[in-house]
């Protein structure tokens, strides 16, 4: 299984949407809470090419995007494959 990290930021549905599709599937994730850090949020918009909305999910080394983007690959059948370290196509 490919490790997940997370980036979120309290109060924010869009995050707690995608950790519960992950804790669904059964995924262990670390997560990055960047409510109060201002290292986080740079480092996150960084490694998200600039984005800067929460969250911002990352397989392995891919950047999935946020919620939407999570919840489509999870849809479309791709994510599982994603997770399992194969590519998303």
């Amino acid at each position: 299984m490919q490790p997940v990290t997370i980036y979120t930021r309290q109060l924010c549905g869009f995050c707690t949407a995608a950790k519960r599709l992950l804790e669904s599937k059964g995924v262990d994730f670390v997560e990055h809470d960047a409510t109060f850090s201002k290292d986080l949020r740079t480092e996150m918009i960084a490694k998200a090419s600039g984005r800067a909305t929460f969250p911002q999910v990352f397989i392995g080394r891919t950047h999935v995007g946020g919620c939407d983007e999570l919840h489509a690959l999870e849809r479309d059948g791709r994510l599982d494959r994603m997770l399992q370290g194969e590519a998303a196509q």
